[in-house]
């Protein structure tokens, strides 16, 4: 890309979360080195052939690709490089990163850009970092910018996050998010919300103090501590009005309306943070407020989409 010059390119950031942690643990020099290693082997695996490291920012990185594909198969490759650890070979700390609980979290937007000196500059480069803001442990998050020039297999790994309100801009976007799970085949189109094409009657919450079920038409409804949540929660990081429920566009949304943010944990493991921001609910999982859902915890909602005529015991 010549220097001043606008051209429509895919911007990429990615950060690394838990690394005070590793500080506290490790000490400064072992953490450091780890942390740079880390940062340095996932600029090594996403720039690939097309990509470029425009700079790197401490704990993570910014990026810059011709086309949304390119960006997309980059922040793939990052998630391989958590997910299988750092080589514990040459002069770097054997703890690989899964171990070491280092997370990474990856944003990409689609859109005019321009370079200046050593920088990259536009609307799309600050859409992708504010949307940082919003992802989940090993989640890739991406705009409608970036899901329309993707390749059909790459699009039907990702599901409807509906439209988050980022911080400073006043329009909402369309926000899509990957765990890096190829959704199933089937005859859903790629920007659906669901996994599973028939709709649900209902949605079934419980945790260790009691039991609830909600049909659609009795949404909205609130979890919190306070007596106006319809789903009480009696924790010190749960706030009054700490989460909201409603079916929207044909998806049960979840909205995080709190100070400590909302965790929902999927019963195949994927993790997405919601710091008031919104997500999709299917299937079965665990919801956290305030804190990182675990089982029996205080803060923990478990829940289920549900059909009426298939509703069975708590198990």
């Amino acid at each position: 890309m010549t220097p001043g010059l606008r051209a429509r390119c895919t911007v990429l950031f990615a950060d690394l979360r838990g690394s005070t942690g590793l500080y506290e643990r490790l000490g400064n020099a072992a953490a450091a080195l780890l942390v740079t290693k880390t940062v340095q082997s996932l600029a090594s695996a996403g720039v690939g052939t097309q990509g470029r490291v425009v700079k790197t920012l401490g704990d993570g990185l910014m990026a810059l690709f011709p086309s949304s594909q390119a960006g997309v198969d980059a922040a793939l490759r990052m998630q391989a490089v958590i997910s299988r650890g750092l080589d514990s070979g040459g002069t770097g700390p054997s703890m690989t990163n899964r171990s070491s609980g280092l997370r990474l979290h990856v944003a990409l937007e689609h859109g005019e850009v321009v370079e200046l000196g050593d920088d990259i500059y536009g609307d799309a480069v600050n859409v992708a970092a504010r949307l940082l803001d919003h992802s989940g442990d090993q989640e890739i998050l991406v705009t409608h910018h970036v899901l329309e020039h993707l390749d059909e297999t790459s699009r039907r790994m990702f599901r409807s996050l509906d439209a988050i309100v980022l911080r400073g801009r006043e329009q909402p976007v369309n926000v899509y998010a990957c765990a890096g799970t190829p959704r199933r085949d089937g005859p859903e189109t790629c920007f659906e919300s669901w996994e599973d094409s028939s709709e649900p009657d209902g949605i079934r919450l419980w945790n260790h103090t009691g039991e609830l079920v909600l049909g659609l038409r009795t949404l909205p409804a609130l979890l919190g501590r306070g007596a106006q949540a319809q789903f009480l929660v009696d924790d010190a990081s749960t706030s009054r009005s700490h989460a909201q429920l409603e079916w929207r566009g044909q998806s049960l949304l979840i909205t995080d309306l709190s100070s400590n943010g909302t965790h929902v944990r999927f019963s195949d493991g994927e993790l997405v943070t919601l710091r008031r921001s919104s997500c999709v609910l299917h299937g079965r999982g665990q919801i956290g407020l305030g804190r990182l859902p675990e089982p029996g915890g205080s803060a923990t909602v478990d829940f289920e989409l549900i059909r009426f005529a298939q509703t069975r015991p708590v198990p």
